[in-house]
C-alpha cells in the first residue's frame, strides 16, 4: 500500500515550533510549581504556544492595513465669490463649516471626524490649488518623501500650523502637474451627531431633509493629465495606489485610470487632458434613494447638471455630475464594489468608452470630456 501525505502536513510542522505540549504527571512528580485548575486528573498534558511576533500591519492603529497612503483627506480649490460658494456647499450639499478667515472657509461632511475635506479660498480666478491624502504613520511623510525625492521631483516641508487644521505635511508636483500633499496628523472635530447613541439629528438637520443632500463623506477626486501612463505610475510606483480599473486606446495606452489605496473602487482617478486639471471631486451617498433625492435637491435648487442621474460601467457605481454656482464639477457617487488586494486590474477598450463611462447612456459628452477647473 502506498503511503499517503497528509495535506495538512506542512501546517503541523509549524504548529510543533510554536506549540510545547508537556506532560502534567511529570511536571508534577518533579516538584514544578504549576498552575492547574482543583482536581486535574493524572494523565493529563498541557499544551503551552508560544506568542507569535507583532507585525507593523497589527501594530499600527488601523489594524490589517500597512503604512502608507490612507485615503483622501481634502481638496482646496479657488474661488471669485467666497459667500456665495459656502451658501452653496452649507445650503445645498449640507456641509458644516468648521473654520473662517478672510480668505478662506474650511468645511466637512457630517461624519467626518477630521477638520475638513473641503477648503474654499478666495482667489481672482476659479481653481485648483492641492489635494491632499492622509497617511496612516507620522514616518511614512519621510519615507514618502524620500521616494519623491529620489523620482526627481522636489519636496517642500510644511511645518505645524502653518496649514489650518493639521500638523506637518510635505508638499511636492506629480508629474501630473498638480501639487499634492501628505498629511498624518490632522485635527479631529468629531462627527456632527457623535459615535455612541448618535442623536436623531444634528445642527437642526437631519440626512436627507429637503433641501441639503448632506453626504457624510468625502469619497474621491479626478484629475487630467496629459500623458496618463507617466502620471499613474507615479501614483502606483512612487505612493502604493494600485490600479482597479483602466481604459486603454487601440494602441494599449492609457485614456484613463482608477486607482485605489482604502479598498474603494477609487481614491483617485486619472484622465487623458491637460496638465494640472481638476475634473470633479466626489461625495459619498449611501444607496441609490440617496442619489435620486439628492437629484431633487439639485433640481429644487437650480443646480446645473451635467450628467446623471446614471450608472458607470467602470467601478459600477450610481452617480451625478453637476456644477456648483462658480463652475467647478461634483459628484455623488454610491455603490460600487470592495476590491480587495486580490482583485484583478479591469481594463476597458476605447471602442467601448461610452458604455464604460455612462452605462446606460452609451456615449459621452463633449462638455464632460472638455470642461475642467
Amino acid at each position: 500500500m502506498t503511503a499517503r501525505t497528509s495535506p495538512y502536513a506542512a501546517g503541523a510542522s509549524y504548529v510543533r515550533s510554536v506549540t510545547t505540549i508537556r506532560d502534567v504527571d511529570a511536571l508534577r512528580d518533579s516538584g514544578a510549581d504549576i498552575d492547574l485548575a482543583e482536581g486535574t486528573p493524572r494523565g493529563t498534558t498541557r499544551i503551552e504556544r508560544a506568542p507569535r511576533p507583532a507585525s507593523r500591519a497589527t501594530a499600527g492603529t488601523v489594524p490589517g492595513v500597512a503604512g502608507g497612503i490612507l485615503r483622501l483627506s481634502h481638496v482646496d480649490v479657488t474661488v471669485t465669490d467666497l459667500d456665495l460658494a459656502a451658501a452653496y456647499y452649507t445650503e445645498v450639499m449640507g456641509m458644516s463649516v468648521t473654520a473662517r478667515d478672510a480668505e478662506a472657509v474650511y468645511l466637512k461632511c457630517w461624519d467626518e471626524e477630521d477638520h475638513h475635506s473641503l477648503k474654499l479660498r478666495y482667489a481672482p480666478r476659479v481653481g485648483f490649488d492641492l489635494m491632499a491624502y492622509k497617511v496612516q504613520h507620522e514616518d511614512d511623510l519621510d519615507e514618502l518623501e524620500n521616494k519623491v525625492a529620489r523620482y526627481g521631483m522636489p519636496v517642500q516641508r510644511v511645518g505645524r500650523g502653518e496649514s489650518v487644521g493639521q500638523g506637518e505635511s510635505i508638499r511636492f508636483d506629480t508629474p501630473s502637474g498638480h501639487i499634492m500633499e501628505l498629511v498624518h496628523e490632522v485635527e479631529k472635530v468629531g462627527t456632527n451627531r457623535g459615535r455612541v447613541n448618535p442623536a436623531l439629528s444634528f445642527d437642526g438637520h437631519q440626512p436627507g431633509q429637503t433641501g441639503l443632500i448632506s453626504p457624510p463623506r468625502m469619497d474621491h477626486m479626478l484629475i487630467t493629465a496629459e500623458e496618463v501612463g507617466e502620471a499613474t505610475q507615479f501614483y502606483t510606483d512612487v505612493l502604493g495606489f494600485r490600479i482597479t480599473e483602466q481604459l486603454l486606446d487601440g494602441n494599449g495606452h492609457q485614456l484613463g485610470t482608477w486607482l485605489e489605496r482604502s479598498h474603494s473602487p477609487h481614491d483617485l482617478a486619472v484622465v487623458h487632458g491637460t496638465n494640472g486639471g481638476l475634473h470633479h471631486f466626489a461625495y459619498w451617498l449611501d444607496d441609490w434613494d440617496d442619489v435620486r433625492d439628492a437629484a431633487d435637491v439639485l433640481a429644487y435648487n437650480g443646480i446645473q447638471l451635467d450628467v446623471g442621474p446614471t450608472r458607470h460601467g467602470i467601478t459600477r457605481g450610481s452617480t451625478i455630475y453637476f456644477f456648483d454656482p462658480l463652475g467647478t464639477r461634483n459628484e455623488v457617487f454610491t455603490g460600487g464594489y470592495r476590491p480587495d488586494p486580490d482583485f484583478p486590474t479591469i481594463t476597458w477598450t476605447e471602442d467601448n468608452i461610452g458604455r464604460a463611462v455612462f452605462y446606460y447612456e452609451g456615449q459621452l459628452n463633449d462638455r464632460f470630456m472638455k470642461v475642467h477647473t
